[in-house]
């Protein structure tokens, strides 16, 4: 977070808190050590009367910083996925609830800030110089950053999925993640559908790591954003089989199956925990919630029995049916 002030901070945080909070004196006009030369016919120059160093500054452009980069990512990259990636066959699916977009975007919506709030102490102490976030590559090495990647990996894998199954437990499922198994057959805009505790839960492997192990700011940037598009790609509905990485990757169809059976498929990025743990459902092709969607639409007389579409001819209101 400290790297998005860095940025913002010149570009747009000195000009907005100058313009909402100024200063009560003007600033200084020249610099003694610059060896600028006073110029008395301009203007004074106004500042803020916080300091970028303000913690209610920091806070206010902490949340800012996380509502408009957390909803940009969500309405970019499940906006991609939904029209690009997502079989939208999938929503004639007899679990495929009405409204279920827009559902799964208001319930997104309406999570995302409490999320951010939850998670704003942890921000707040990485731009106070509480972590270990560090800016130099030199001062760890090359090798580090390798290493400080995969163990990151591994961490919020192990921690996410012991999180992710205890929430199954029958004295907390009900009040934290049941919203988010009300999509049996979630599309990309599920990703954050959350109720915010539950939401909060499965973000603090991320955030605690960076203060138990060395991180250089710009790779960890990187990585919170690809944990993001992440999350995104798993609910895009892809029952795509066969491959060899399927044993190792916790992909798109093995979160498909997560939420149809709900108590396997538990990790976030790797199988090995839920296959350590007997949690592991594989990806098989007669699971595919696809089929039971085209059954639905081969009786609507949508498709052929190929799953081939049949052209359907407009009415005088503009609907289509069934040609003869």
């Amino acid at each position: 977070m400290d790297t998005a002030l860095e940025i913002l901070d010149p570009l747009v945080f000195d000009k907005a808190y100058a313009y909402f909070v100024p200063a009560k004196a003007p600033l200084a006009l020249d610099n003694n050590a610059t060896g600028i030369a006073l110029d008395l016919n301009a203007a004074p120059t106004y500042g803020s009367a916080w300091a970028r160093d303000n913690i209610l500054r920091q806070c206010i452009s902490i949340l800012i910083i996380t509502q408009i980069g957390a909803t940009s990512i969500y309405w970019i990259f499940s906006a991609l996925s939904y029209y690009f990636i997502f079989d939208r066959r999938l929503e004639y699916h007899p679990r495929f609830l009405k409204n279920q977009v827009r559902q799964e975007i208001m319930s997104s919506m309406r999570a995302v800030p409490w999320i951010n709030i939850m998670t704003l102490p942890f921000f707040l102490a990485e731009v106070r110089g509480k972590s270990l976030l560090y800016t130099h590559v030199e001062e760890y090495g090359w090798s580090w950053l390798v290493i400080s990647t995969v163990l990151f990996m591994i961490w919020n894998d192990f921690m996410i999925y012991w999180i992710h199954r205890l929430e199954h437990h029958p004295s907390v499922y009900k009040y934290v993640h049941k919203p988010h198994h009300k999509w049996i057959v979630p599309t990309p805009w599920a990703a954050l559908a959350f109720h915010p505790v539950d939401g909060y839960l499965q973000s603090l492997p991320y955030h605690v790591f960076v203060f138990i192990c060395p991180v250089q700011k710009y790779l960890y940037m990187v990585l919170f954003v690809l944990v993001q598009i992440w999350t995104i790609l798993i609910h895009d509905g892809d029952m795509i089989t066969g491959h060899w990485l399927e044993k190792y990757i916790n992909s798109p169809a093995h979160h498909t199956l997560h939420h149809i059976y709900f108590t396997v498929n538990y990790g976030q990025y790797f199988t090995w925990a839920d296959s350590y743990f007997k949690s592991h459902r594989p990806p098989q092709p007669d699971l595919d919630p696809l089929i039971e969607a085209l059954r639905v639409m081969r009786e609507k007389g949508l498709v052929d029995e190929q799953g081939n579409p049949i052209p359907q001819k407009k009415d005088a209101k503009g609907k289509g049916s069934k040609e003869d």
